[in-house]
């Protein structure tokens, strides 16, 4: 794909589906995560936190690419949710998500789960 010919919202490179189980909420973004789409998951976990949810699940299975400024809103979702008493959970990863965690450290401050029952399970 032309990068260059994708527009500066990032409409059409990521999708962001949200689902409510009681207390919990999964957000499954698919397709590239990075500076220009990052809005896209950022404000739907943020109202998801607004209206009371307390355990935030994001389905990585259909995230391709994860970038510096993905991360950051992965990073700062989990700040805000464990600051109000929740907790920010990742589940099936893509190997090429998984190694930006790995790289950056940031594996080790989320909660990783093979699958999204999972991690709506524990």
């Amino acid at each position: 794909m032309d990068r260059e010919a994708v527009d500066t919202a990032g409409l059409g490179r990521l999708r962001v589906e949200v689902k409510q189980h009681g207390h919990s909420a999964v957000f499954t973004p698919a397709g590239e995560l990075d500076h220009h789409t990052a809005d896209l998951l950022s404000e739907p976990l943020g109202a998801a936190m607004d209206a009371g949810a307390t355990r935030l699940v994001v389905d990585c299975s259909q995230l391709e690419f994860c970038d510096s400024t993905g991360l950051n809103v992965l990073l700062s979702a989990r700040l805000r949710a464990e600051a109000e008493g929740g907790a920010v959970h990742l589940a099936a990863m893509r190997p090429t998500v998984a190694r930006v965690l790995e790289i950056t450290g940031a594996e080790a401050v989320f909660t990783v789960h093979a699958t999204v029952d999972q991690a709506l399970q524990e």
